[in-house]
């Protein structure tokens, strides 16, 4: 078990591939569960250096704690998977909560003062985080970039024939083993990380929830003679999807303290919630994620957000919500896109450019 903060202390390096990357902040790409500050920017692509050492180097460029540095040395592909899962991890927060006043700001300062506190984001993001490496890791496997795991090793699907034909099941056995190991588990007289790990194994289960089976028939004209079967994770914008539907009905929690000892008992839900609690089970037996403390408002500056002053918003969706009731400005501008877009033969894509004026709304301070 580990006595030090149990989650890594990761870095996402922001890179535009996508427009949603184009609108994030260089500051979004911050991201980690524990630790007061950002790390050193880390490459996604590790600089060229003697093979033996390489990977070495990487790890400890992360920051790890003991038992994580150790781990993440085991194995060259681990140290480019996890960062690999924590910008993935952090993209889809952000994408997640953009319509929202938390808009999953991962600046170093907020995102340290929000961890120390048990609020219904914080469960959000240990969640997304475990299942993000999780997920990245069961790829890594089935794609060759890991050592010491491979494709899916389910016994009742012939993984020699769906290498054969070019499918290969992503080992979920390998990597949520690999997580919470991970991840670890300090000393369940610790309500908070109890809560923690609780979320930890929340973000596991969606990733084993959302597991399907594919298949792809072999035969004579197209028929199914022979069938070759793989396990597939679902994407992770559903993982995300199903994670945001969790922290919306997430469960606030407490805790029974015998007076006489001075320790934490079982974790509780509120009245009228039942707790689903077991025997000396310390927490509730539940899928949801749960919390300790209610979240802030995220209205205005402080130390868990920056406010919603000059947010961008939609009049008829959420201006109302995220400006939080103090009005917003109306802006108008003349935009210029693509459009009317026809592909030519052969093999380009041939756009008019219209011109257009567009309301922007943004929240006022």
């Amino acid at each position: 078990m580990l006595d030090g903060p149990l989650l890594a202390r990761w870095l996402a390096a922001a890179f535009a591939l996508t427009l949603l990357l184009a609108a994030l902040r260089p500051s979004a790409a911050y991201f980690g569960l524990t630790g007061s500050e950002p790390l050193t920017i880390l490459p996604l692509t590790l600089e060229p250096e003697a093979a033996a050492q390489a990977h070495y180097k990487a790890c400890d460029r992360l920051k790890l704690e003991r038992k994580q540095r150790r781990m993440c040395r085991r194995d060259p592909g681990v140290a480019e998977t996890l960062v690999e899962a924590v910008s993935m991890s952090a993209l889809e927060c952000q994408y997640q909560f953009r319509f929202e006043r938390w808009n999953c700001t991962l600046e170093g300062r907020y995102r340290a003062s929000l961890l120390k506190r048990g609020f219904k984001e914080t469960a959000f993001l240990y969640a997304i985080s475990s299942a993000g490496l999780t997920h990245a890791l069961a790829k890594a496997c089935s794609a060759g970039r890991m050592e010491r795991c491979t494709c899916d090793e389910a016994p009742d699907l012939e993984n020699r024939e769906a290498w054969q034909w070019g499918g290969c099941g992503d080992n979920l056995k390998y990597s949520s083993k690999f997580v919470k190991e991970f991840l670890g588990r300090r000393s369940s007289k610790d309500l908070r990380a109890r809560v923690d790990f609780h979320n930890n194994l929340v973000g596991v289960k969606v990733i084993k929830a959302g597991v399907e089976t594919t298949c792809k028939c072999h035969g004579v004209s197209g028929s199914c003679t022979v069938r070759t079967c793989w396990r597939q994770l679902a994407p992770f914008h559903e993982v995300g999807k199903r994670l945001k539907h969790k922290y919306e009905t997430a469960l606030k929690v407490g805790s029974t303290t015998n007076e006489a000892t001075g320790e934490a008992g079982a974790i509780s839900p509120p009245r009228g919630r039942a707790s689903g609690t077991g025997g000396g089970d310390p927490l509730p037996r539940t899928p949801e994620l749960v919390h300790l403390d209610d979240s802030p408002s995220f209205c205005l500056a402080g130390r868990f957000s920056p406010g919603t002053a000059g947010r961008r918003c939609h009049r008829e969706k959420n201006c109302e919500s995220i400006c939080c009731g103090r009005g917003h400005n109306t802006q108008s501008r003349v935009v210029t896109r693509p459009c009317q877009c026809q592909v030519r033969w052969c093999c380009y894509v041939e756009c008019r450019q219209c011109t257009q004026r567009e309301e922007v709304y943004t929240c006022k301070g």
